[in-house]
């Protein structure tokens, strides 16, 4: 059983250490509580559970506490993979939820697996989601500062392998801040959120790098056709220097191996196979 989990890049860790400890301590303790829980449920279970915590953490960028758009609202994008299935669902740009992670998992069910803006939210009310605001005063004073972009990187994901030696990945975002409405990142596609029975793999970065670059399928792609998981990433990640790509990816492959890797300093993650890790 091994879980790797990851908060997003975090350039303001490199002068402001309170917050840098914050998300620190908030990785270690989610990253235990979902190693726990995949002791006695599978991957796409715990990568839900897991992903859920960080999105209810105002530290991070999903859920409550997701950046606010040019138009001063909030619409979250989230998606969940199967390794085992290779069934793929996901949210774009919803609105007033609180865990756009947890409709992306009643969407599994459904043929019509991947929903955006209003059809997403009535899809959501009419499985008994409640209206939830995720704005917090921190995030409406960035909006109201306009902050640059190097601070408003920041997205959530999971990805884990159950004993049963399946694997499944969650990614989950409040997209960048100030973007235009309608954008579309990378975190309900394939390109940001991808697993099968060789590998899983989330991302974090600039969704339009990431999408670019097809990280996350092209990773585990690699992997499918023999490369290591460490060397299917940096391969990967490598070709997004010509456009100077800004991404983060985190995996585990079907024999156990995690990884972790990013193109710019420094994305946050932390790890449980037995013993915990979290990023310095």
């Amino acid at each position: 059983m091994k879980i790797i989990i990851h908060g997003g890049f975090f350039s303001e860790s490199q002068t402001n250490q309170e917050i840098k400890q914050a998300k620190q301590q908030a990785l270690a303790e989610i990253v235990q509580a979902g190693y726990k829980y995949l002791q006695t449920h599978n991957a796409l279970e715990t990568v839900v559970y897991a992903v859920r915590m960080l999105e209810d953490c105002e530290l991070f960028n999903a859920g409550t506490g997701s950046q606010i758009q040019s138009d001063g609202k909030i619409r979250l994008s989230a998606s969940l993979m199967d390794g085992k299935t290779q069934r793929f669902s996901g949210v774009i740009n919803i609105e007033d939820v609180k865990n756009p992670i947890c409709i992306a998992e009643k969407l599994m069910a459904y043929d019509d697996r991947v929903l955006s803006g209003q059809g997403a939210r009535d899809f959501a009310t009419n499985n008994g989601v409640a209206y939830y605001n995720p704005e917090t005063p921190q995030r409406r004073h960035e909006y109201e500062q306009k902050l640059s972009d190097s601070i408003r990187l920041g997205t959530v994901g999971c990805v884990a392998l159950d004993i049963y030696g399946d694997l499944a990945a969650a990614t989950s975002t409040g997209g960048k801040g100030f973007e235009i409405p309608g954008r579309v990142s990378d975190s309900a596609t394939t390109a940001g959120n991808y697993a099968n029975k060789f590998a899983a793999v989330s991302c974090t970065g600039v969704g339009e790098d990431i999408v670019s670059g097809s990280v996350a399928s092209r990773i585990v792609t690699r992997i499918t056709d023999g490369l290591t998981i460490a060397k299917a990433t940096d391969k990967t990640l490598d070709e997004l220097k010509p456009f100077n790509g800004f991404a983060g990816a985190i995996g585990i492959s079907a024999d156990g191996h995690i990884y972790y890797a990013d193109t710019h300093p420094y994305m946050v993650w932390a790890l449980h196979d037995g013993e915990m890790e979290v990023f310095e």
